[in-house]
């Protein structure tokens, strides 16, 4: 896949809830840096974050509203629309930026409000 494809599928997965696919999507010393989890290594790592993705929220989409991609780099500013478990909401705009080699994500950074997010935080 080139990354162009990478990224849309990233995408695909997220929103269908499919974390063990997505997770494959990620380099195995992939490096995440991640506005609430922090720095994140491998992609075992981040297999193991995303276990308990699902009973966090209740639902979670993640639409792409602007994307560049530029050889192995590209950057998504996308919107976030989940509820928690406890039905909570979170609204909130993004911007990802990535790194792909061989098909993989190899970097992975997310720059967001964390405010939006102080339901998940708080476990609300």
């Amino acid at each position: 896949m080139n990354t162009r494809q990478v990224i849309d599928r990233y995408y695909e997965l997220a929103n269908a809830g499919q974390w063990d696919d997505w997770c494959d999507l990620f380099s195995a010393d992939t490096r995440m840096d991640e506005q609430l989890a922090g720095h994140v290594e491998g992609r075992e790592t981040l297999r193991e974050m995303m276990k308990g993705f699902p009973q966090t929220y209740a639902s979670f989409a993640n639409r792409p509203r602007h994307m560049v991609v530029s050889d192995s780099q590209a950057a998504v500013v996308s919107h976030i629309s989940g509820r928690t478990r406890h039905g909570a909401t979170v609204e909130a705009d993004v911007c990802n930026y990535f790194e792909v080699a061989d098909g993989q994500i190899t970097y992975m950074c997310n720059c967001h409000d964390t405010v939006p997010f102080q339901p998940v935080m708080s476990g609300q």
